[in-house]
Formats: structure tokens, sequence, C-alpha cells
């Protein structure tokens, strides 16, 4: 098994009826399990959309990767069964898993990787890490040995191919795998209850089909907080990944559940419309800054579970530097900052709040702060599909509260499309010269550089890197302790 900080150092459904008790589901439902998600995915093809609840569901379970991603960041084999790097870092050849297809019945094969990386960095390609396939090439050497050279240095490579914009995808289905999923993994979709659930059954023709506990997975959508708690109460779900912060009191202690508290890389942020006036004056953007309150935001947002964070980066991270002073909480600056600006109070912005407890419930927080410093933030709660396609999409907002994920994300502060329209030539210099260092600790300087650049040109009103919750049946075994990325690993559950 291959753990990234090696990399960086050589180099980097149907419901259960409410009245039916806890006890008895665990010991009825050996090869079934009920997990929840508070947001449903707007399709089901990681390459097709940004949302991270499409690989909540798929990553894994229906599509795979030629590296797979642990719980604890490590990256172990997939569909590849091993590699080999070259000493400049930027040539890769994988010897591919043998006798491996897919659920339409079509071989696994070089090709289809090679049509997987091309078309993900093709001109017509809508894949969120498209920049990152756009600088490999991909050689069929035979049917089971492919050749990967990149453009530049990443050491992260192999854990980026672990990821789901990484799935290698069957050519003839393709296109339809946004609502008729096909990949080489252990599950298949059944049945997608739009509004509700999505249903997968495990697929007969797996590979290593006797090693799968669980047959059937429902995943049921489920993104009221209180909502969440009683369909745990109630016994409806076995366990809730990522659920409401709130729930913790109810459940620990209890002997019929187990909660898991999980680090992550996600960066929780007042995203900022860099490209809208006044936002794209950096003292409006400092003023805000400033207003917030980061540990008030943790404890509203988050009951508490969340590191305050200065920049676009984890303390978990390679690199890492704390920059939380760089925009202290001074709300007193920041008035003086509005009014450098040239600003009249009150300043009225919308704040844009997707469905997440940790926005909306962030969301009251930080719009009475602002409003401490003449800043009068209108909340506009939106559904997920409009986030994505309005603030998202087409950049419709001044502030949003947001997490990102992904754990290696910096690159997009030097897309000039990207949804929050920061645009700085130092940064893009900066990224560049990261991606191509070879020495960690040429990697480590630039990276600090990186990050404090982001956070001196207050590019968001950076929050905190939250804590993840998981409740579930204290018999559901396999659930991961952490969470590098937000997948559900089904073929790991098992009922004990």
């Amino acid at each position: 098994m291959l753990n990234r900080r090696t990399v960086l150092a050589t180099g980097a459904i149907a419901a259960v009826p409410l009245s039916t008790p806890l006890g008895a589901l665990a010991q009825g439902r050996k090869d079934a399990v009920t997990l929840a998600m508070t947001l449903e995915p707007p399709g089901l093809d990681p390459t097709a959309g940004a949302a991270s609840a499409i690989a909540e569901i798929v990553q894994y379970n229906i599509f795979e990767t030629l590296t797979k991603i642990n719980a604890d960041g490590s990256v172990s084999p997939l569909l590849a069964e091993s590699w080999e790097v070259s000493p400049d870092l930027k040539t890769y050849t994988f010897k591919l898993r043998r006798g491996v297809k897919f659920q339409n019945g079509e071989p696994f094969n070089a090709a289809a990787v090679k049509f997987s990386y091309d078309r993900a960095g093709g001109e017509k390609s809508t894949n969120k890490d498209k920049r990152t396939f756009a600088g490999l090439t991909t050689q069929v050497v035979d049917d089971y040995t492919v050749v990967l050279l990149n453009k530049e240095i990443d050491p992260d490579l192999l854990f980026v191919l672990g990821q789901a914009t990484s799935i290698i995808v069957e050519p003839k289905s393709a296109d339809t795998n946004a609502n008729k999923p096909v990949g080489t993994g252990p599950y298949q979709l059944q049945a997608w209850n739009k509004g509700s659930s999505v249903v997968l059954t495990a697929w007969a023709d797996y590979r290593d089909a006797k090693a799968i506990k669980i047959k059937r997975a429902t995943f049921r959508f489920i993104s009221d907080p209180a909502a969440q708690v009683a369909a745990l109460l109630a016994g409806d779900v076995d366990a809730f990944p990522r659920v409401t912060p709130r729930s913790v009191a109810q459940f620990k202690g209890n002997a019929r559940y187990q909660v898991i508290v999980a680090g992550s890389r996600a960066k929780t942020i007042l995203a900022i419309n860099n490209a809208k006036k006044p936002l794209d004056d950096v003292r409006v953007r400092r003023a805000i800054a400033a207003a917030v309150d980061r540990k008030a935001v943790i404890e509203g947002a988050g009951d508490g579970y969340g590191a305050p964070i200065g920049s676009h980066y984890v303390p978990s991270a390679f690199g890492y530097v704390d920059t939380t002073g760089v925009n202290p909480y001074d709300p007193e600056k920041a008035k003086r900052l509005l009014a450098e600006a040239g600003i009249k109070t009150p300043l009225e912005l919308t704040l844009t709040l997707p469905p997440p407890p940790y926005a909306r419930q962030g969301g009251e927080v930080i719009a009475a702060q602002l409003a401490k410093v003449g800043i009068i933030a209108k909340i506009q709660n939106v559904e997920w599909a409009q986030w994505l396609s309005g603030t998202y999409g087409n950049k419709n907002y001044d502030l949003t509260i947001i997490s990102h994920v992904e754990p290696f994300d910096l690159g997009n502060f030097a897309k000039p499309d990207y949804y929050w329209g920061y645009q700085s030539a130092k940064f893009n210099d900066l990224f560049n010269q990261i991606k191509n260092a070879a020495r960690p600790a040429d990697r480590t300087r630039l990276l600090g550089d990186a990050q404090r650049l982001l956070a001196e040109d207050s590019v968001h009103a950076f929050l905190y890197s939250n804590q993840w919750i998981t409740v579930a049946n204290k018999n559901l075994k396999g659930l991961w302790k952490d969470m590098p990325v937000f997948v559900n690993d089904i073929s790991a559950l098992s009922w004990g």
C-alpha cells in the first residue's frame, strides 16, 4: 500500500416502517443496508458535475478507478494491479487488472483507460478536474499496460487518479452514465426514485462477487436536521455519514448506536464573488473577513466540530501554514476598511445558502455578524440544484457558504472562469511552480506562499475545516473512520 506522504517524499429503497425497532433491523437484514445523505445528486456521472453527492453513491460502488483512496489517505491498487513512477515524476506505467469487464459485458482494458482520460481532458469535457487530464498523454502499450505522460510534476497524481473524476468509463455507455451508469464495480443501479432514494444491488458478475456481503444498499435523501435525527432514532436508516452535528448529544452514550467523529480535508468558506462590484475591491473583501468571528460560526454551524482556517488549506494537509492571523476577527477594522473603500453603509449583499445545515445555520450567524459592521446580508435559501446552476454555474450571487471537500483543489484559484471570479497572475505563477516542484522542501515553501497570498487577497472569508459526524447502528461494520474523500464504500460494509 502506497501512502500519499510517501509519494510526496519520493517526489507525492424502500423505507423501513418507522415502527421497526433498531435492533430488529440489524438482526433481520444481514445482506442489506440503508444509508442517508443530506443532498440528492443531480446525476450519477461524477465526470459531468461538481457535486460531491454523486461520488457518495457511485464511487467504488458502480464506478472504479485505477487507484483506490483509503480512509487513512493512503493509495492502493484497484483497476491497476501495480505501477511504476519515473525518476522525474512525469511518467507513470500502470499494469492493469485482468479478467475485469463492464456491467454491459464489454471488456475493461487499456483502450478504456485511454478513452476515459482523453475524454476527461478533451475540449467538450465538463470534468471539474479537466485541467489535470488535459496535461496527461495516455499511451496504450498493450491491453493491460498503460503509460501516462504528465506535462507537470504532480506528487498527488496517484491520489487524484483514485477520485471520482478519474473513473474508467465504458465508451459505448459514457454519454448516458448520468441516468444509466455502467461501471466495473460491485454494484448496479436498480432504481432512482427522484426526490427520495437511490437503490443499488450487488452485480452477480462482479469479479469477486462472493466477497460482497451487502447485496442491497439504499441511499435516502434527508436534508432537514430534525428529520435526520428522527430517521436514525426510528431505525429508518442504518447509518448517516456526515449527519448534522446537532445529533451527537442524542446518540453519544446510547448503546444502540456508534458515533464516529472524522477528520476531513473539507474547507468551509464564505465564498465571495470577486468579479462583482464592490466585492472586486480587496478592502471590501477584507472587511467581510474581519467582520466574521470564525469560532462563533463553528459553534453555530457545526456545534463546535471544526478547526479555524485562514486560507483554502487545512491543518492536516502537506505544507499547511497557519494563516488565521492574516484576517482576524476585528469589527472595528471592518468598518474602517469599508470607509476607506468609499462604501456607504448599509451595504446590501445577497447571501445564497444551499440546503446543508452547516450553510443554513452558519448563514444566520454570519448575517448577524455582518450587520454589526453595516453589511446587510439578505439571505436567499436555495435548493441544491438551484445552487449548482445559479451560483456555481451562472455565478449569480454575492456571497455564499459552501464546503469544498476536494483534498487538492488550490488549482481552482488558477481557473479564470471558476465561479468565484478570482484573477491573479501572481497566484497563477505560484501554482505553476507548485506543480513543477520536485523537491518536497520547495513544494512546502511554495504551498505556504500560495496560502498566504489567498489570505492576503481575502479571496473569501475562510471559515473552518469540517469534522464530519457519522451516526450508525452499532452492529454495522466497515464504516470509514476518516474522510479524505466523500465516498460510501458499500463493499466494505457488513453486519456484525
